[in-house]
């Protein structure tokens, strides 16, 4: 998904408030979504579920009618790395899912994603989850006042190199606010103490995605989904941060936490 504006906003506090706000809903749709995903469950109902969710909480899904994207989350088993759309496909046991979530409370939206095992999965393919979320929190202890982009790319990219993992370079994070993709672009790589300097009221949306083979992809004839080249499974973990005077702020879980 591109861009939607090359302009990088800076919010008050009242607008974190409400991104807040939005964060909480998307914990809620993922939290949801764990609860239901086991075999035999198809894509669709997984997406009718977030829908559910999101529409009690009074929001809006950040994804639905996006450069017409069909669905409110994305969906993607196995090999498939971003944007997959729901559809028939049923969990399988030993299939690994990501799903990716966002959600619009008073024109601020929050955006998240993480990848689950369903049932038991060989020791390799659970330890591309563990290491893809623990990339993705060590980005986002980089995202203070202060520091740069590369030092989150950094972060993330050093938590694949002992493992070989092939780091998605095409799909990155990005900025986040009134549109879900604003500037700057937040690549997974990147050198410590380059690229643009991060400052107060900012929010990003770090999403490191690692594949178990090569870091290469492919788009499907649908024009949204995002597989690896090779076919190896991919594990893809998102949150949105608020840099905060106080430090990165993670509004994407069910009460915000503060790094």
């Amino acid at each position: 998904m591109s861009l939607g504006t090359k302009v990088i906003t800076t919010k008050s506090a009242d607008d974190f408030a409400k991104m807040e706000v939005a964060g909480r809903c998307v914990a809620a749709v993922h939290e949801a979504v764990r609860r239901a995903a086991e075999p035999g469950v198809s894509m669709k109902e997984l997406d009718a579920i977030a829908a559910e969710v999101i529409g009690e909480h009074g929001c809006r899904p950040s994804f639905l009618g996006y450069h017409g994207y069909p669905a409110t989350i994305c969906t993607s088993p196995n090999n498939i790395i971003v944007h997959g759309i729901p559809g028939d496909y049923r969990l399988r046991e030993g299939d690994i899912l990501s799903v990716d979530a966002g959600a619009i409370y008073e024109g601020w939206h929050g955006d998240a994603a993480f990848t689950m095992a369903i049932g038991e999965v060989p020791d390799e393919v659970r330890e591309l989850l563990v290491a893809t979320e623990q990339a993705l929190w060590n980005g986002l202890r980089q995202a203070k006042a202060g520091n740069r982009l590369g030092d989150i790319g950094h972060a993330i990219e050093t938590t694949a190199e002992p493992h070989g993992y092939g780091v998605v370079r095409e799909y990155i994070g990005h900025g986040i606010g009134r549109q879900m993709h604003e500037a700057p672009n937040v690549p997974n790589y990147g050198k410590p103490g380059k690229g643009m300097k991060l400052k107060e009221g900012w929010a990003l949306a770090i999403e490191p995605m690692f594949n178990l083979g090569g870091a290469e992809t492919a788009v499907l004839d649908d024009g949204w989904t995002v597989v690896t080249a090779d076919g190896s499974l991919s594990a893809h973990f998102e949150h949105t941060v608020l840099i905060t005077p106080e430090g990165p702020k993670v509004s994407t879980l069910p009460e915000p936490v503060l790094l």
